[in-house]
């Protein structure tokens, strides 16, 4: 408690200081946009890190003006914190790996040269014995051509993949297949054992591993949540047991290893399925460190009887990075427009609905979340640990590091096309006399990367709304990304326009009222890709 009281009573004194020294007063909605940004990305809050007392006092922040905006609390215990169980996990040692060839003698693999053993967030030690099977690039996607098992039988088995996805996919579709869930859970779907990736075989591919990098990774946490028991909810159904080097790949296929190369570096999307004569025997150990934090859930309640009990869904991630390496002297990340003014944005658009007076047809779910910047966790607890049914979500419009430092003339948002949010949000932003632009920078994939995929994952259409990259935009978000993207920089001393925020938020609650008040729930176009993957509702 102590602790806490005092680096909240911190907090005030390097917020007071630059508000003293202000000389020009903003007008009331700028300036206060700019006060919640103050607040949350002062030195005192630390970079806001997931599991920090400075994280706790932000979130409590949040609460406090959700409270104020009106919103009923969502979160546990009749509060506004929904407390998220986070488990920190790492390899815990070299492991072992054995080959065993077919007829031959038993050989240990050598850790870092011919494997770096993966940590395994469902379980503290991991064991797998059975044969092992390349597939390529061991996904399916019907749609574009992928089907690595066809004719393959991997049951009790370990998969061998490449990584990164085959030519001439749209890079939104490739970017979900740049790691290794949904190899994973194609592997489970056929009923492998596990899996282990083979590196450098197409490491100048995007999401394909590079073995020097993973090696280097080696010894780092990553971050998952915790079921009851302990371990991983987010795991897949059979583990990633390893990734191999060139070297150790070619010690299990023997006579086979230039055809698996050459498959591995083809840029098509059919592979025949190669066969390592022999046996594998992995066994791994996983250090789990459980660590708390909460995401910051209020509701305004819709007032029509019919489509109250439908909810559209408000995110921003709350989170940033914490301290790290120090740059020009700082090490605290502070991370204002990543995303300390999405938040900023989000309490404003319910304090808007509130100040209208009528309330929306629709219930509006307002949502900070943490553990975004270690992978989208505390979105994907909380999808997975709903207030209200998903079901009854029809829309999450995400706000995450708009970069509000230039007249913004367009907006961009990234997955407006895949469904029927695309017309609300073009009227949104016309009435405010821009345009709506597509996304500029495919390449980026952006619309798998922030909180708004995990709904997407549950079949919620969704969006990533962000200001346009026209007339002064492209510089603008360019130096940013450049010079001040998780880095120390991104603090109060960049020039942030704040009337640009007030639009910004305009802008939101435009969308979010005409998708609350409107006769029918969005709907993925009809044959989306990622609404037919996750089945969500589609359109006509």
């Amino acid at each position: 408690m102590m602790r806490i009281l005092s680096l909240a009573l911190a907090a005030i004194a390097v917020v007071a200081a630059p508000l003293a020294a202000q000389t020009v007063p903003l007008p009331a909605d700028q300036a206060a946009m700019k006060a919640h940004v103050m607040f949350l990305a002062s030195d005192a809050m630390r970079g806001r890190e997931a599991g920090s007392g400075e994280f706790d006092i932000a979130a409590q922040y949040v609460a406090a003006q959700f409270y104020a905006a009106g919103l009923r609390p969502m979160g546990d215990d009749g509060g506004y914190l929904q407390a998220v169980k986070l488990l920190g996990y790492k390899a815990a040692g070299e492991g072992t790996l054995t080959w065993t060839p077919a007829g031959g003698t038993a050989r240990a693999l050598a850790f870092g040269s011919d494997y770096v053993p993966a940590a395994d967030p469902a379980a503290k030690t991991t064991h797998a014995s059975a044969p092992v099977v390349f597939v390529g690039h061991g996904l399916e996607a019907p749609a574009y051509g992928l089907d690595a098992y066809r004719g393959v039988d991997v049951r009790g088995k370990i998969v061998a993949y490449v990584g990164g996805a085959p030519d001439g996919l749209p890079s939104e579709v490739a970017a979900t297949f740049g790691g290794a869930e949904a190899r994973l859970r194609a592997a489970a779907a056929h009923g492998a054992v596990g899996a282990i990736a083979l590196a450098d075989l197409r490491a100048a591919a995007r999401g394909a591993p590079a073995f020097d990098a993973v090696k280097r990774a080696f010894a780092g946490e990553r971050v998952t949540w915790a079921t009851p028991a302990g371990v991983g909810g987010g795991a897949e159904a059979i583990p990633l047991l390893a990734t191999l080097s060139p070297t150790g790949t070619a010690k299990l296929f023997g006579a086979r290893w230039n055809a698996v190369r050459t498959a591995a570096q083809t840029k098509g999307r059919g592979v025949t399925a190669i066969a390592a004569p022999g046996v594998l025997a992995v066994d791994t150990a996983t250090t789990l460190r459980p660590f708390a934090s909460s995401n910051v859930v209020g509701m305004l309640p819709g007032s029509d009887p019919a489509l109250a009990k439908e909810v559209v869904v408000l995110s921003a991630h709350l989170d940033h990075v914490g301290v790290g390496t120090p740059v020009d002297g700082d090490a605290i990340y502070n991370g204002a427009l990543d995303d300390a003014i999405g938040i900023a944005s989000l309490i404003e658009e319910a304090k808007r609905f509130k100040a209208a007076g009528t309330a929306p047809k629709r219930s509006i779910l307002f949502l900070a979340v943490t553990a975004e910047e270690k992978g989208l966790i505390g979105s994907d607890w909380f999808v997975h640990h709903p207030p209200v049914p998903i079901a009854d979500m029809v829309a999450d419009v995400n706000l995450d590091m708009p970069v509000l430092t230039y007249p913004f003339e367009d907006m961009i948002a990234f997955g407006g096309d895949r469904s029927t949010l695309g017309p609300i949000i073009a009227r949104a932003t016309a009435a405010l006399g821009v345009t709506l632009s597509p996304d500029p920078i495919p390449e980026m994939s952006i619309f798998v990367r922030s909180d708004h995929y995990n709904f997407v994952r549950k079949g919620v259409p969704s969006i990533f709304l962000w200001p346009g990259l026209k007339g002064p935009g492209k510089a603008a978000f360019e130096a940013f990304m450049s010079r001040c993207y998780h880095r120390p920089c991104d603090d109060l001393s960049q020039p942030i326009r704040w009337d640009q925020g007030v639009r910004f938020v305009d802008a939101n609650y435009r969308i979010a009222r005409e998708i609350a008040d409107a006769a029918d729930r969005p709907r993925w176009n009809k044959g989306d890709y990622f609404g037919t993957l996750y089945g969500g509702p589609m359109g006509r």
